[in-house]
């Protein structure tokens, strides 16, 4: 997928997003009290921008990520900075998350600043140079202000659906069986309304995710390869770990940033069944590679914050 072709997606998609939004909103507005209305809106947008406030802090503790400094993984922050001079950003803070599955996220906000976390397991599984092609993807999504927009896209469904859900709450003990009938319907619309926004909030994304990979094929050396290789061992960890233990342990509850969804590693891995005898990185690729996309991996990609792995790493090889 070529950067103009994401452009104009991520711009559709958003624009969709929003103008869906602002139509339903000046609907509900013409048909219900605009002052209680008002006061539901501003309350979801001071919730959701508290918890972007706080959330660093939240992920911090949920997966026990420390800040590391230059003399404790030198060769980390020279990867970091090299990247950072590359694409003229700021360096960012730089954590290591205390987790046992191969992974890494970017995160922040205006009180924390920005952040970027590898797990202590990605570091075990992956080469120095994966690594880094790693680190091009979530400085991708710092630069391109990913924490940013999701926020603000992921706040207009739910504004559309607490407004649903008050109405049917209405519906339910309200005096009046025509106005009852009458907010029980408006409810109904809004919350189908509220699922398919989610639905392209997810597109979105996914969207984002090929636009990160693009970041470190265009700011790492031979960025393709070695991100292509670190997306199908992550994939591969992260299945193994899941399939042995039954669950993620907890570790998705903030999925949307890492850089690979742990909840669906374990279907990926028994997609690529094959590959643990394969003898090589380059192998292993080949192997994802060679796999075609079903109607029903794209089916179960629609409700994934992350592209299916064999179209992500052929997305890749196309750069």
């Amino acid at each position: 997928m070529s950067i103009l072709k994401l452009h104009l997606s991520m711009i559709g998609t958003l624009a969709f997003i929003i103008g869906v939004s602002t139509l339903f909103f000046a609907i509900i507005l013409s048909l219900a009290n605009a002052l209680s209305l008002y006061s539901l809106i501003f309350f979801v947008i001071i919730f959701n921008l508290i918890q972007w406030l706080i959330a660093p802090y939240l992920i911090d503790a949920m997966y026990n990520v420390k800040e590391i400094k230059e003399v404790d993984n030198p060769k980390i922050y020279s990867m970091v900075r090299r990247i950072c001079q590359r694409t003229n950003f700021p360096m960012p803070k730089i954590m290591i998350a205390h987790i046992p599955i191969p992974n890494a996220f970017a995160y922040g906000s205006p009180i924390a600043g920005r952040r970027v976390a590898v797990t202590t397991e990605l570091l075990k599984t992956l080469e120095d140079e994966e690594v880094e092609a790693v680190l091009g993807h979530e400085i991708g999504h710092l630069k391109h202000r990913d924490v940013q927009v999701m926020m603000f896209v992921s706040v207009l469904p739910a504004i559309i659906y607490y407004i649903g859900y008050s109405l049917m709450l209405s519906a339910m003990y309200g005096r009046r069986e025509r106005e009852s009938g009458g907010a029980a319907l408006v409810g109904i619309a809004a919350m189908a309304l509220y699922w398919i926004l989610s639905l392209f909030v997810l597109g979105l994304s996914r969207l984002r995710e090929y636009y990160a990979d693009q970041h470190a094929v265009r700011n790492v050396d031979d960025g393709a390869r070695k991100l292509s290789e670190a997306l199908a061992k992550i994939t591969m960890y992260s299945g193994r770990y899941k399939l042995t233990h039954g669950n993620t342990g907890g570790f998705s509850s903030f999925k949307t940033l890492f850089i690979s969804d742990p909840d669906k590693a374990d279907q990926d891995e028994v997609l690529l069944a094959k590959s643990r005898f394969v003898r090589s990185d380059s192998e292993l690729v080949k192997e994802i590679l060679s796999r075609k996309v079903t109607l029903a991996d794209r089916i179960m990609e629609l409700f994934s914050t992350h592209p299916n792995i064999i179209k992500r790493i052929k997305a890749l090889q196309r750069v």
